[in-house]
């Protein structure tokens, strides 16, 4: 388990590591390869304009990161990511993404729990669930951050 926190801390690291020195916001994304809907979201944000950079990793890898990212646990979903020094966790839609990295709020991340139906990578013909997005403020408490309504 210590390889695996040491392992995500440095993956996380160096992502904020390269957006603080000034490179274009690249998504960094931790996922298992087993995960379709994690693919999903990675062709929307690219389809965004997002460079996207995926890793395969373990489950004890994946875990190790959600732990570090500061984001509680019923806040996480099928993959986490980093942008910009921000932890994105879940299907979090990319207008989101950029809002976050307009605004530079002083936060952790923002987050999709769960896995909502018609969130990006989770689309299932035109059915939609509402949901929202939730920032996650540093000292770990939350606010709606964005709802999406469903049909």
């Amino acid at each position: 388990m210590m390889k695996s926190l040491l392992t995500a801390g440095m993956l996380i690291g160096a992502a904020t590591m390269a957006n603080a020195q000034g490179a274009a916001p690249v998504i960094d994304v931790l996922k298992q390869a087993s995960c379709g809907c994690c693919g999903g979201w990675v062709v929307r944000m690219q389809e965004a304009g997002f460079t996207v950079n995926v890793q395969n990793v373990s489950g004890d890898v994946l875990y190790a990161a959600k732990e570090a990212s500061g984001i509680s646990d019923d806040l996480w979903a099928c993959h986490t990511a980093n942008v910009g020094g921000y932890t994105v966790e879940g299907h979090v839609p990319a207008s989101e993404i950029t809002r976050l990295l307009s605004e530079r709020p002083a936060a952790l991340g923002i987050a999709t729990p769960g896995m909502p139906t018609g969130s990006p990578g989770m689309e299932y013909g035109d059915v939609r669930e509402a949901f929202n997005v939730t920032l996650v403020n540093l000292d770990g408490s939350s606010q709606v951050y964005a709802s999406y309504p469903g049909n």
